[in-house]
This record gives structure tokens, C-alpha cells and sequence, in this order.
């Protein structure tokens, strides 16, 4: 049987009228090519230190790779949290970033009775880097090793003290797991910030610290400090004869990390790329050396990685703040 003209003509008329139609819908429903502006990567803590210098390092490449610009601020207050609940009820398109040390995203969450968001609820993107902390003990101290500072803290109970930049810190929870897994007593004396807290140390006005690894090696290099070991897993490569705390005291580690998170429910398609990118950054020859310089180990995992790290971070320092009765008052 011959073929109706007429009907192979409506059938094209038809589907002519059909594929605008189907095209305007698919374009509604795509979204444009992420990113097609400026990103803004916000840092919980004031400009100066680690925290805001490592973003700021990784902000222009970051840009180069995506072909738009990040921009970097501050927004401190409240050990992180006031940056934490901005970025945490922000839209989650991908353009409004957090670059965050422990306390926002693994510590807070147990130390203070409310907070107003949820770090676990936080779109893992990647971290950035690692920097161990390292046990600094002052020449007065009569101890050269862990184990001769345990058997000296064990005879003379409350005759150490330990400087902390305040309630909460790193170092003050570095510290107080410490003394959980060894069973000594020191007298903890918080200062308000890194900067007092170093000075009365190296005056020798309190015993020992527990800091910045890259800090403590320019004064291990004078012979102001001791520097008695390092609170990662494994010894540093710069640092190969200081041995990691875990060597003696399992169960010690305490890393300070910093990573970038973005909202909730943010795409997976947009955290997986920039995950991507960031990692592509991180292993670049001058970053890396940037990185290591100033003692931090480049990461660049992917959001998965991340995930995992937060939960058992979270985990470690819940333990420690529960079982040392840790407050923040």
C-alpha cells in the first residue's frame, strides 16, 4: 500500500512543532556551566595566620583552573562558628566556600552546649593540608625525651604547667589527650591567642606547649626549645630525628587540618570539580614547596576522603572533651 502524503506531512509538522518545545524544557531544567561567576571563600578566622595564609596561597590558581575569580575574606568570631552558620544556611550553588581548621568542622560540635549548625551536614570538597603539632618543652624542663617528661610529670604532679592559645584550642585538647593517655597531671594556663602563649613559654613562665610544628623548629633551631616529638602519625620528613608521639604514646595524634567545605545539598557534580581542582593545585611544584615550607603536608583528597576524616576526627575529640570534663568557660 502507497504511503499517505498527508500523513507523513503532519507527522513532520508535528514533530517540528514538538522540538522547540522539548528543547525550551531541557534548558530549563540544565543549569548554567558551574561556575559562570565569582567564587567567594570565606576564612573563620582573622588574616594573618596559617588559617587565612593557606587559602589566600591556593585562591589565584584555584582561579586559573576554573576561569573565574575567588575571592577570599574573613569572617572571625566565636572559635568559628559565626562563619560556620553563614556558610552553612548560604545557597548551594557552588560560589560560597569555607576554608576551615578543626574547631568549625570536628571540635565545636562537642564543646559548646548549642551551636547553630551542623558540621557533619557540610558538603565535603577537600583538604587542603595537614600541619602536626609538636610537643615544645622549655631547657628548664628536666626531661629530653617523652618518656623522661612522663616520669618527671608522674613524680611531681601539678609542678608542670602548660601554656594553650585558651579553652578549647588545639593545643589545649592536644594537650589534655596527653594527659588522659598517660596518666600525669599539669597545670593548664590558657592564653588569648598562639602569640602570648609562645612568649611566656619561651620566657619560661609555664613548662611546655603543645604547637605549631613550623613555629617550634626556628627555636629548636636556637636552642630556646626543646622539641620532644610530633603529634602525627609518622615522623615528618623535615624533622626525620624528632619521633612522632605515636611511637611512644599510642593513641596521641592530633593534627591540625585545614579544609573547604561548602552548604549542605550543594551538587555533587560541582564538589567532585571542584575537589578535582583543587587537588590539581595542591600537587603543583611551588605550591606544594609553599606548603611544606611553612611545615604543612599538601592533601587534596577527594570529598569522600574528606567525609571520613571529619567523622573520625569528630569522634577523637568528643572523646577527649567528654572524658577531661573539657569546657570552654
Amino acid at each position: 500500500m502507497a504511503a499517505n502524503p498527508h500523513r507523513r506531512d503532519f507527522l513532520s509538522y508535528s514533530l517540528a512543532l514538538a522540538l522547540p518545545v522539548a528543547n525550551s524544557t531541557a534548558t530549563a531544567q540544565t543549569p548554567p556551566a558551574w561556575p559562570s561567576k565569582s567564587i567567594k571563600l570565606w576564612v573563620p578566622n582573622p588574616a594573618g595566620g596559617s588559617a587565612d595564609m593557606f587559602p589566600r596561597w591556593i585562591a589565584e590558581p584555584l582561579a586559573t583552573k576554573l576561569g573565574q575569580v575567588v575571592v577570599v575574606d574573613n569572617k572571625p568570631g566565636a572559635a568559628g562558628n559565626i562563619a560556620a552558620e553563614y556558610i552553612y544556611n548560604a545557597e548551594p550553588d557552588g560560589y560560597t566556600l569555607m576554608a576551615a581548621p578543626p574547631p568549625s568542622l570536628s571540635i565545636n560540635v562537642s564543646l559548646y552546649p548549642k551551636i547553630n549548625y551542623d558540621p557533619a551536614k557540610f558538603t565535603p570538597i577537600t583538604i587542603l593540608c595537614m600541619v602536626p603539632n609538636a610537643l615544645m618543652v622549655h631547657p628548664s624542663v628536666p626531661a629530653n625525651t617523652v618518656q623522661e617528661l612522663i616520669q618527671y610529670a608522674k613524680a611531681n604532679p601539678d609542678k608542670l604547667s602548660y601554656a594553650s592559645q585558651g579553652n578549647g584550642s588545639t593545643s589545649h585538647l592536644t594537650a589534655e589527650m596527653f594527659k588522659q593517655k598517660t596518666g600525669v597531671r599539669m597545670v593548664h594556663v590558657p592564653y588569648k591567642g598562639d602569640a602570648p602563649a609562645m612568649a611566656d613559654l619561651l620566657a619560661g613562665h609555664v613548662h611546655l606547649m603543645f604547637g605549631n610544628v613550623s613555629q617550634a623548629t626556628s627555636h629548636l633551631r636556637t636552642g630556646k626549645l626543646k622539641m620532644l616529638a610530633v603529634t602525627s602519625s609518622k615522623r615528618q620528613s623535615q624533622l626525620p630525628q624528632v619521633p612522632a608521639m605515636q611511637e611512644i604514646v599510642p593513641g596521641v595524634i592530633a593534627v591540625t587540618w585545614f579544609a573547604v567545605v561548602a552548604p549542605p545539598k550543594t551538587p555533587a557534580a560541582i564538589a567532585q570539580k571542584l575537589s578535582t581542582a583543587l587537588a590539581e593545585v595542591l600537587r603543583s611544584p611551588d605550591i606544594a614547596r609553599r606548603f611544606a615550607e611553612a611545615g604543612a603536608e599538601p592533601v587534596g583528597n577527594t570529598p569522600e576522603e574528606m567525609a571520613q576524616w571529619m567523622r573520625e576526627d569528630t569522634e577523637r575529640w568528643r572523646q577527649v572533651i567528654k572524658n577531661g570534663g573539657v569546657t570552654i568557660d
